[in-house]
């Protein structure tokens, strides 16, 4: 589904990614762990495009979209959830999902339901602005928006981060079901290795900008990898 090879991303004279490799297999969860700092956000960025490669190639479904600009990707299937929890802060929970279906080309009215059943507690605030919610409404908005868009691959950026536990097992919950269910990829950037063991099919552990272990994920119960997650 989505192949990055010998990936340099740079800001300004600041490179940040080296020679990244990084494959994820249609239907597969692939988790991008790293400490703070080591280009993991960087990663995802320059896979949706908001970042340009220095050196290297990005390829989804079989197309070179290296040069491909962002809204460009978001319609060949990428969805995009920045770390965050973005949201239009003056904008209804309502009015957030209806931007987002009424700018795709060929909206399906299905889908703002289907977001909605995978995330039930939106429903009785649908007309409370963005702004208003708790950082794990916005979270679960945040995803949502993103699944209008009929992606084939989501990316994920730290989805759990600040979020209390609770909501944290509904958001768990959600992308195990994208995952096994829907069969969607996704990519997922997260720090937590528990969550990870979970969730994840394979992992990508990032340390200054290069990949410096892949494996399964049994792998992570190795003490050698989680030696290079350690603050």
């Amino acid at each position: 589904m989505l192949s990055i090879t010998g990936l340099d991303v740079a800001y300004g004279r600041a490179q940040v990614l080296f020679e990244v490799d990084l494959h994820v297999r249609a239907g597969s969860l692939v988790c991008v762990m790293g400490r703070n700092g080591v280009g993991k956000t960087t990663l995802l960025k320059a896979v949706v495009g908001l970042l340009p490669a220095r050196v290297g190639t990005v390829t989804f479904a079989g197309r070179d979209i290296t040069r491909a600009r962002t809204h460009e990707r978001i319609r060949a299937g990428i969805g995009y959830v920045p770390q965050g929890h973005d949201t239009f802060a003056q904008l209804t929970v309502w009015e957030n999902l209806r931007v987002v279906l009424e700018a795709q080309p060929e909206a399906d009215p299905t889908a703002m339901d289907e977001a909605l059943d995978l995330f039930p507690a939106l429903r009785p605030l649908l007309h409370r602005r963005a702004g208003f919610l708790s950082g794990g409404q916005q979270q679960q908005l945040a995803i949502a928006r993103a699944l209008l868009t009929r992606p084939r691959m989501l990316l994920l950026d730290e989805p759990t981060e600040g979020i209390q536990p609770s909501v944290i097992a509904e958001i768990e919950e959600a992308i195990e079901r994208l995952h096994r269910e829907a069969g969607l990829a996704i990519l997922l950037v997260e720090q937590y290795v528990d969550l990870a063991l979970r969730l994840a099919d394979e992992f990508v552990i990032l340390d200054a900008g290069a990949v410096v272990r892949t494996g399964v994920q049994d792998d992570l119960r190795d003490e050698s990898v989680r030696a290079l997650l350690a603050v």
